[in-house]
């Protein structure tokens, strides 16, 4: 059997997945992956956790599926760094994850400079926290020593893939693809290569950087599992790949810890006015392929405050239920602004809020608000697409939150498109599996793996387009009082 194991690290767990070569899920394996808030806004994960509960996680999913993988696919938190000894192999510092804001003001800063729109030309991202080269400059500022060794050359930078691929070839290979290495403000997007002009402005060197290499390939051996590592892609290219939107035009959305949406654009770069970035998406071959991106901060992760913050529930599952005690938010909405806010806004100071209480506001109006607020969002990244042009007929979703019955028609609604759920909506760790199916030869290309995909449900609108838009006024008159404060 062509069995095929994807290491999907995500921002709130490490799993492991084991795929047949139709795209049926084996077994799966999970660990909760521990956030660490050393300040307010800042945000970090111990990349020795990492490793080990993806290990752990890898080991559990091969014994439940009792097989042997052909091929290891990875996909991963994009934007996060880790800097570790390329001897010893420990890192430096705890990863500094894409969610931590601590280099804000160092982003102003280089605005001021006027350097944003030279940046955005080469890499097609804003300039903002959430992308890695602020974060390692941070690091090798605020280490000690750190910078005289990333100079000599015993340092070593990753995106959380190039650290998985690192311990798991038991530091044989440093490399990463071109969908992670376009998230981090170091990659000319158009040449494909690191710059060394934006080296310059961040003051990187040079000698830190992993290799970059297409997304379905040769990337090494695991050594413990006797298998090619053939698939590298971040989350949310893998996902996109995963949902067989392999064309232009095609888009999916992602709601896990944060919301993502891409449409694919094909071997050219599309650029936005209207607060979106370009991207690398999954390449297979030598043609580079490009994705319009939006960004949500805050998106499933919204119901773990819910848990975690508020108290309101005790697990993540009971969130449908609440919401659905309500037939609506009654007035209540919530902008969870927790870590700014994301595209189209692009505002590193927002904060949270939530307006509309009244004495009659119940825990059912504020958990219903809080899903809400996930579509929302997603909303306002998909009417960015509208507005710079891209004619969408339809949104694939996947990820956690897209279980949620109820956040799923809400966004049919809001959009006024069929939001079409597939049968496996694991398409991040699918995507993952099959770029390496493909770099490990068990198919012979993307459009083999495309037929995989499967419908299990498309939510149509129901609610008609007058309330539609007063739903949105009323979401855009509480984002305004956000970001007037």
């Amino acid at each position: 059997m062509d069995a095929l194991l994807a290491l999907d690290q995500g921002t709130s767990s490490s799993r492991a997945l084991v795929f047949d070569r139709s795209g049926r899920l084996l077994a799966a394996a999970q660990r909760e992956l521990t956030q660490h808030f050393p300040q307010p806004g800042w945000v970090e994960h111990d990349a020795a956790e990492i490793w080990e509960g993806q290990l752990a996680c890898a080991r559990e999913a091969i014994a439940k599926a009792g097989v042997k993988p052909a091929a290891i696919g990875i996909t991963n938190q994009r934007e996060t760094v880790v800097l570790w000894d390329r001897r010893t192999g420990q890192p430096l510092h705890k990863a500094l994850v894409w969610q931590d804001r601590r280099t804000a003001e160092f982003c102003e800063d280089l605005k001021r400079q006027g350097l944003e729109p030279r940046i955005r030309a080469l890499t097609g991202l804003v300039l903002d926290p959430y992308f890695s080269a602020t974060k390692l400059r941070w690091l090798l500022d605020h280490v000690d020593g750190a910078r005289a060794r990333a100079e000599r050359g015993e340092l070593a930078f990753g995106t959380v893939d190039s650290w998985l691929l690192w311990k798991l070839t038991d530091g044989q290979v440093h490399a990463t693809d071109a969908s992670n290495a376009s998230r981090t403000l170091l990659f000319d997007i158009h040449r494909g290569d690191w710059s060394d002009e934006l080296l310059g402005i961040f003051g990187i060197p040079r000698a830190l950087l992993p290799e970059v290499r297409p997304s379905a390939g040769a990337f090494g051996t695991a050594a413990e599992f006797g298998a090619p590592i053939a698939g590298i892609a971040g989350d949310q290219q893998a996902a996109l790949f995963g949902q067989a939107a392999l064309a232009p035009g095609q888009a999916k959305n992602t709601y896990g810890t944060g919301c993502f949406l891409l449409m694919h654009t094909g071997a050219q770069a599309r650029s936005s006015a209207h607060g979106l970035i370009t991207t690398r998406a999954a390449q297979v071959g030598a043609v580079p392929q490009f994705a319009l991106e939006g960004s949500v901060f805050v998106g499933g992760a919204v119901v773990q405050w819910l848990r975690d913050g508020l108290g309101l529930i005790r697990s993540s599952a009971e969130v449908q239920a609440l919401a659905e005690s309500v037939p609506d938010s009654g007035g209540v909405t919530l902008v969870p602004a927790f870590a700014g806010l994301g595209a189209p806004h692009w505002r590193a100071d927002a904060r949270g809020a939530l307006v509309g209480l009244t004495r009659g506001s119940t825990r059912g109006h504020i958990a219903r608000a809080a899903v809400e607020s996930i579509a929302f969002q997603s909303a306002e990244l998909l009417q960015a697409m509208q507005n710079d042009g891209a004619a969408l007929t339809e949104l694939r979703v996947d990820g956690g939150a897209s279980a949620n019955d109820l956040l799923m028609q809400f966004q049919a609604d809001l959009l006024g498109l069929p939001v079409l759920r597939p049968k496996v909506i694991e398409t991040t760790a699918l995507g993952a599996a099959l770029l390496a199916g493909i770099g490990a030869g068990v198919y012979g290309s993307p459009e083999e793996v495309g037929s995989i995909w499967q419908l299990d449900r498309a939510f149509e609108p129901r609610m008609s387009r007058d309330e539609a838009g007063a739903r949105l006024a009323q979401w855009d008159r509480a984002v305004r009082q956000v970001l007037a404060e």
